[in-house]
């Protein structure tokens, strides 16, 4: 295929694009010769890898920003009236490192694994994942978003009833896992407090659910205002045509 056929197959190419967006017609092959082909070098490079395109690249971000923004957080402060989403943690998993403390013995105030209380329980447990929570329950109790209901709970949310004097990790299907009192260890058990027991339930990270649904809408493709493929779409299946015609 000839120069003035390649010009003139992108200046048709471009006339279509402009016509699927609702623009007007670009002008002919003859009056943007210069820009077309300074255009379809640039896509062609960056289609192909060469990296041989017109176009001056864009000065490459300073290595300690880059850096910076591939590290991802790994601890981030849990608080009131907001998800902790630094660490990257969601319920589920929050569930997986609470059953790591099945067996703990019950010992007030402590929070190892030679023993640990409820609320010790809960903190290191968020440690582990990279979330600081406070140690005591009525300032956990304050952390997070409050849950409405029992209905609405997700795995990994907590559980505080009325008094404040005790705080439970809820596993879903109508279990929970905490540390109960002296002469006890850490277990799971069935949840025995109804709406009208619990002072408040807190989600401290994303849950599951949440997590899948963000990362799903992340992975959908980007479309026009008007529900149409985005300009960079169709200029990019434009130039697959274009390359594909200039081989035949």
């Amino acid at each position: 295929m000839s120069i003035d056929a390649v010009l003139s197959r992108i200046s048709e190419i471009r006339s279509r694009i402009e016509t699927l967006q609702g623009g007007t017609t670009v002008p002919t092959a003859a009056g943007s010769a210069a820009a077309s082909s300074s255009a379809f070098a640039d896509a062609l490079a960056t289609a192909t890898g060469t990296g041989t395109g017109s176009a001056t690249a864009a000065p490459a971000a300073p290595a300690s920003t880059a850096a910076a923004s591939a590290a991802p957080a790994t601890s981030v402060d849990a608080g009131h009236g907001t998800i902790a989403t630094g660490s990257g943690a969601t319920g589920d998993d929050v569930v997986a490192a609470a059953k790591q403390y099945l067996g703990v013995p019950y010992v007030f105030g402590g929070e190892t694994r030679a023993g640990m209380d409820c609320s010790g329980l809960v903190q290191t447990v968020f440690k582990d994942l990279g979330v600081s929570m406070p140690r005591v329950v009525p300032d956990q109790a304050d952390m997070g978003v409050a849950v409405p209901s029992l209905a609405q709970a997700q795995p990994g949310d907590l559980i505080i009833p009325k008094g404040e004097g005790h705080i439970v990790i809820y596993l879903g299907d109508g279990k929970v896992l905490h540390a109960p009192r002296p002469g006890k260890d850490v277990r799971i058990v069935d949840n025995w407090y109804s709406d009208g027991d619990i002072a408040t339930i807190r989600r401290i990270v994303p849950s599951g659910q949440e997590a899948a649904a963000a990362a799903a809408a992340k992975s959908v493709p980007t479309v026009g205002a008007a529900g149409t493929p985005s300009t960079t779409d169709l200029q990019t299946a434009a130039l697959k045509s274009l390359l594909a015609g200039s081989a035949a």
